[in-house]
């Protein structure tokens, strides 16, 4: 098992120096430093003396790979592959195009993320596997019929359906809680009860439908039909055979999202007002800050390669099978 994790650890090497390499071509080859020093002054006919200020106040006028008249290790450490891209390893993220620590933010954000994101895991992982073990149990009936019709409805609307009208009935139009904004402490409870709520009622449809299948797909496997024939309870094979076994697939699906948690939604928080980690990179796309940008796409591949790694450790703790390769 240890030299299996060990494997999978050094393939995520290469690809996370893959993921950086590529970013740092968009952004500094592709699309170039005086392009991001006209896009981000938004003006029409650009100065090149006002190009060059911009650049050289973020460092972008060095070279890019090799500083040829530089000495020693200067000549690759005095680059803009070095200053934004290596440094990045070492998660020294520097400062923003605006010039905030972009590390202090990340480590202030990334608290109302968690708050919002991991309720929902918990409270959907409960609600999701208990209405998809119930469709399971009663299969074939009008209770599972309908309730797969119902989740298919609920999977053809938009998630922005659930966010506009969940504002407008729960905060608006019954006062129950307020529509947007964030606090600390407790007083953020009643900020992230309708996120939560949404994003809860939102995932209803895919999810139990997936543990449905899943659920469905244990119960037609020769164990349940040797534990039937055994005299077994239907409730008791549901619960001490199909949902323990059930609880693998389930259990990397949710290993693999651990990470990206932390980095929040794009959506919800930028609707909800929260300060997490997602609005901080909508907000950067919408300045045109590229350090926040380049910054939050490293992170989030990071996080990703994570749960990657978490998932094929899980495979080894749940399944036998993994732990001989």
């Amino acid at each position: 098992m240890t030299a299996y994790i060990i494997r999978r650890f050094l393939y995520a090497i290469p690809i996370l120096i893959g993921v950086n390499i590529i970013t740092f071509l968009l952004f500094f080859v592709v699309n170039t430093p005086d392009d991001m020093a006209r896009m981000h002054l938004g003006q029409k006919r650009v100065t090149e003396q006002a190009i060059e200020k911009w650049k050289h106040e973020r460092g972008y006028d060095k070279p890019v790979l090799w500083d040829s008249q530089a000495e020693g290790k200067n000549k690759i450490t005095n680059t803009i592959f070095y200053q934004n891209s290596v440094r990045l390893f070492l998660f020294d993220f520097g400062r923003s195009d605006n010039g905030r620590d972009i590390s202090y933010d990340i480590s202030q954000r990334m608290w109302p993320s968690l708050s919002i994101s991991l309720p929902g895991l918990f409270l959907g992982l409960f609600a999701y596997i208990t209405f998809g073990l119930t469709l399971s149990f009663f299969r074939a009936s009008y209770l599972d019929i309908w309730g797969v019709v119902i989740c298919v409805m609920m999977m053809s609307i938009s998630g922005l359906f659930y966010i506009i009208g969940g504002q407008f009935i729960i905060g608006k139009v019954l006062h129950l809680v307020p529509i947007s904004g964030y606090d600390t402490g407790l007083d953020s409870i009643k900020f992230i009860v309708l996120p939560v709520l949404i994003g809860l009622v939102g995932g209803i449809g895919s999810s139990t439908r997936w543990y449905r299948t899943i659920f469905l797909e244990e119960m037609g496997k020769d164990y349940v039909r040797t534990a039937r024939a055994k005299g077994l309870s239907e409730q008791m094979v549901m619960y001490r055979h199909v949902l323990r076994n059930g609880l693998i697939p389930i259990l990397t699906g949710v290993v693999v999202i651990l990470p990206l948690l932390f980095m929040g939604s794009l959506i919800t928080e930028s609707f909800f007002s929260i300060p997490g980690l997602g609005s901080y990179t909508i907000d950067a796309i919408s300045s045109q800050d590229f350090a926040i940008v380049r910054s939050m796409v490293f992170l989030g591949s990071v996080l990703y390669i994570i749960g990657l790694l978490l998932t094929d450790i899980s495979y080894t703790l749940v399944d036998p099978r993994v732990r001989l390769q």
